[in-house]
């Protein structure tokens, strides 16, 4: 029989046959240990069959791998001898059992809270680590998707060039109307601006259309097409030179829309461009009321509301532009001979297209 010693602590146990718990010491025997009381000696047992299963009324419960039924509970702390050949204690509930449950609610919401906002910003954090090079090379592709749509009239050219210059846009920015009949308008990678037919004719001055190319503009500025792409495609896709399906992620950029923030930052570079132009930021705001109060219905194109389908407007981004108008003495974006050649760069236009929507 093995004699208690100092190598032993005091266990609740159960044989897994007859249901009578007792009260044994756990001691060390060789290898093992045993389950000593008074004069009955259970074992010797291995520490390699014990299977922990959590902790029950303070104390940490072990099964045994080959024995169904057969359980001990420390009733009291172990000596070091022991505690370090038990197996790992698993405590059921884990963290939240050791902290409560409100520390461990808070701090969930902690954690969400961060992990939330790194799922955020990583698109624009790797957008703006991607190559300017390999953004050059994927918005020439997807530029020239829409191929022979590219609207090109001497008057209406001119009157476009003058309106990119009032706006300040820079010397590598390349812009075009295309006959497509979106309200709205898109920026591509690698600086390329696409205006739509459907906004030139649906827009009622050109200061409207001035607020939408700065807003357009801003993304350029930001380089927030990049990351809209790889939020809606993934980094491997953008890296990947579209994998050939150029027409595919181009439809998929046009479906996408800017994070509230990229938009608030083009917001507000159209705001401050519109100021240095001396150009009304008002007709902006009422563009936007416009597109946010009607459905434009295409024969041939549904309903095609680009800025409403992607993301609807808030009161809040129309009065921002509205608010912004001070009392300088503003002057039209174009004049009237420029307005009338501009919106009709695309003569009558097919009026058809198959794209899906975009978001201003």
């Amino acid at each position: 029989m093995s004699a208690p010693s100092d190598a032993s602590v005091r266990v609740w146990h159960y044989d897994g046959t007859s249901g009578i718990r007792r009260e044994p010491l756990m001691t060390l025997a060789g290898q093992g240990f045993a389950l000593v009381d008074g004069e009955r000696e259970d074992g010797p047992y291995t520490f390699e069959d014990l299977v922990a299963q959590g902790v029950i009324d303070g104390g940490p419960r072990f099964g045994h791998r080959q024995r169904p039924g057969w359980r001990v509970t420390l009733a009291e702390e172990p000596p070091a001898v022991i505690a370090a050949r038990l197996p790992g204690v698993r405590r059921y509930g884990g963290v939240i059992d050791r902290i409560g449950l409100w520390p461990a609610a808070i701090a969930f919401t902690g954690i969400s809270a961060v992990a939330l906002f790194v799922l955020a910003t990583t698109p624009a954090m790797i957008a703006r680590m991607i190559p300017r090079s390999v953004e050059a090379r994927m918005g020439s592709l997807m530029v020239g998707d829409f191929g022979e749509r590219a609207c090109n009239a001497p008057a209406g050219n001119a009157a476009l060039k003058s309106l990119a210059t009032r706006m300040g846009m820079k010397d590598d920015v390349d812009l075009r109307v295309v006959d497509v009949p979106m309200v709205n308008a898109v920026t591509l990678p690698g600086g390329h601006v696409v205006l739509f037919s459907g906004l030139l004719r649906q827009a009622s001055s050109p200061d409207e259309v001035a607020g939408v190319l700065a807003h357009e503009l801003g993304h350029v500025e930001n380089r927030d097409v990049l990351e809209s792409l790889v939020r809606q495609l993934g980094l491997s896709v953008v890296l990947g030179g579209l994998d050939g399906n150029v027409g595919g992620y181009t439809n998929a950029l046009l479906s996408a829309s800017y994070s509230r923030g990229a938009e608030s930052r083009a917001d507000g570079f159209a705001i401050d461009a519109l100021a240095r132009a001396q150009v009304s930021p008002k007709p902006t705001a009422v563009f936007f009321q416009r597109l946010s109060k009607s459905e434009i219905k295409i024969e041939g194109a549904g309903a095609l509301l680009g800025y409403m389908a992607s993301h609807p407007m808030s009161s809040e981004r129309e009065q921002r532009f509205g608010a912004s108008a001070g009392k300088t003495a503003y002057t039209p974006a174009l004049d009237a001979a420029q307005w009338k050649a501009l919106r009709e760069i695309c003569g009558n236009g097919s009026g058809k297209w198959k794209g899906s929507r975009l978001g201003f």
